[in-house]
């Protein structure tokens, strides 16, 4: 008989998820800087994990996120965060696309595997856009919704999620639109025309030490991701383009 395959372990998220085109914003400070959280981009992030922050399984088969209430957070926020920023060109720069202009998707496969104490609220899935958080799927207590800007309860998807379950989460955007689904089926559809565009994935507690307690590291938020991939289409160059009329100059007749 054949031997019996190797265990397979994974020692880095990169074994698991594709981050070519990713970094992760944890919720630890950065070398020096007490008040910043560290960043780590490519190339580096394909050799790099922080345990319990960003993990691979045992398994090899999903990738842990988590955020403690007590975490460092971005000067933008007051919630931490252990979070995938989508990339462009290999990492190298933001990622940056409009709501107008081709198709842009997002699909993971994904379980809340913890909530933060006193205020239970993880936010698992984003997207974004120059300014401000767009839509994502964000996690109350048992409450799973999808939210539109500020309105964070503005479509229930289920009452009845249990820590664990793992769901296909999905955001298509194209024409102008946002468009939600959950395990395959439409939710909601955002009226939404925006540049500065890109996703957003991980655990992003939306809890602090104001109001959630105790203040410690064993109180956070988590999530696990099974699987992450991103698509980009963007019309041919002749769609892209007006059409542009050259004007013919008119030309003598020789004379004989």
């Amino acid at each position: 008989m054949p031997p019996a395959p190797a265990a397979l372990t994974c020692r880095y998220p990169a074994q698991v998820l594709d981050l070519a085109n990713w970094k992760i914003t944890l919720p630890v400070a950065k070398p020096g800087d007490p008040t910043s959280p560290l960043e780590v981009k490519q190339p580096q992030l394909r050799t790099y994990s922080n345990s319990p922050y960003f993990v691979a399984s045992s398994r090899c088969d999903s990738v842990t996120f988590r955020a403690p209430v007590k975490g460092v957070t971005t000067p933008g926020s007051t919630y931490p965060r252990s979070e995938l920023r989508e990339m462009a060109n290999n990492g190298a720069n933001n990622a940056s696309w409009s709501s107008t202009l081709g198709t842009h998707r997002i699909t993971a496969t994904e379980a809340f595997t913890a909530l933060p104490k006193v205020k239970p609220h993880l936010v698992g899935l984003q997207v974004r856009d120059a300014n401000d958080d767009l839509s994502a799927f964000r996690l109350e207590g048992s409450n799973l919704y999808i939210t539109d800007g500020n309105n964070s309860h503005y479509k229930l998807v289920t009452d009845l999620y249990t820590l664990g379950t793992r769901f296909e989460a999905k955001f298509e955007v194209s024409g102008g639109m946002i468009r939600a689904y959950y395990n395959g089926v439409l939710q909601a559809t955002l009226l939404k025309v925006f540049t500065g565009g890109y996703f957003k994935a991980g655990a992003y507690t939306q809890a602090n030490c104001t109001n959630s307690s105790p203040c410690s590291s064993d109180n956070y938020g988590s999530t696990a991701i099974y699987k992450l991939t991103l698509f980009h289409q963007l019309p041919a160059l002749n769609q892209m383009l007006p059409p542009v009329t050259v004007p013919v100059p008119s030309v003598g007749l020789m004379p004989y």
